[in-house]
Order: structure tokens, then sequence, then C-alpha cells
């Protein structure tokens, strides 16, 4: 299948050309994200490959339609870019990435905490420029602390036992909450 790539970054075209070594698909590669302007540029496409970013609205879809185009597979979770209803009206199928890692995300959560705590990027800061003075860079011990999670599926339930591990204490708020988090954390 011959498939436009929209919105690519370099690292994009090496991992997709990696996976498609196996399905032997045509891609080629566009930077520039999809819209109404760089829609012609899928003409003759059977499947078009969009971002976040990309907007597939009606207009667009109805651009890609009549140039050919089957297929609209997403690179995200997420289809709030996609008019669902005019995809399916025009005979375009749309897929997506069913989920994410969550424990890929609860992870970087918790990094991006202990970086904010630990100021590790005005560190960063400083050593490049040859600083390497600690005022201002002291962060605090996380254990004991009270941690809130808005959201107790699966990535707030696996953050929360990773700030647990911390030996944070857990409250959370979810309009559903997670009773599997409720019993570990002890939290209501």
């Amino acid at each position: 299948m011959r498939i436009a790539v929209f919105s690519t970054k370099p690292y994009d075209e090496r991992f997709l050309k990696a996976a498609n070594l196996a399905h032997d698909h045509n891609l080629v590669f566009f930077e520039p994200r999809l819209t109404r302007e760089t829609a012609s540029l899928a003409a003759g496409f059977e499947g078009v490959c969009a971002f976040v970013n990309d907007l597939l609205d009606s207009t667009v879809l109805a651009l890609l339609a009549n140039r050919g185009t089957r297929l609209v597979a997403l690179r995200a979770a997420g289809y709030n870019n996609v008019n669902l209803q005019v995809a399916e009206k025009m005979g375009i199928t749309v897929v997506r990435v069913p989920a994410y890692s969550p424990y890929a995300v609860a992870e970087h959560t918790v990094g991006l905490i202990l970086a904010l705590n630990r100021k590790i990027h005005r560190a960063y800061d400083r050593v490049r420029d040859g600083n390497f003075a600690l005022e201002g860079l002291l962060g605090f011990d996380m254990y004991g602390k009270t941690v809130g999670l808005v959201g107790t599926g699966k990535i707030g339930r696996i953050t929360g036992d990773i700030l647990m591990g911390f030996g944070c204490n857990i409250i959370a708020f979810d309009p559903y909450p997670s009773q599997e988090l409720i019993d570990r954390a002890g939290c209501t």
C-alpha cells in the first residue's frame, strides 16, 4: 500500500521504516502537517498516516477521498482531530493506536516530578555554563510527602504505586475511583 505520512520528524521516519520492513508498504514522508492546504500531497495515496496536530475535518477528508485515499492511520490514541462521521460516509477507514504504555506515562510523570523537585533543569544549565554552585538547587525528600493524583485509571494507579515506593502518601480524585488504589494507598 502507498501511504503518505504527514507531520514527520526524523525519528518518525526511522521507526516507521524499521516497522515497515516486514510489510513492504511504500511510505512517503512529508514534514508538513496535513491541512486543507497540504492535502493535495496525498493525491493517489491509498493511505494517509497522520499525527495529533493534523487536521482531518470534512474538507480534508473530502479532498483525500476524491484523490483515492481509503485509510487514515493515526499515530496517536486520540481521534478528536478526525471527523469520524464524514470519514465513514466517504468510505475512509480510520485506525488509531489503541493505547500507550501506562507504565511509560507514569514513569515519565514521576521523572518530571523528580526533575522539578531536584531542579535538574537548572543544574543542567549551570553545569553547561561551567557553574557548579549548589545554591538554589536543593530539593526535598519525597518520603512522607502527600501527593495528589487526578485520576485513578491505569496511569494514575501505576503513578500512585511508584510514588508509594518513594514513601509518599497518596490522595486521589476520580469520579470512578479505583478500589484497588484505595486499598493499597489507604486513601478515600
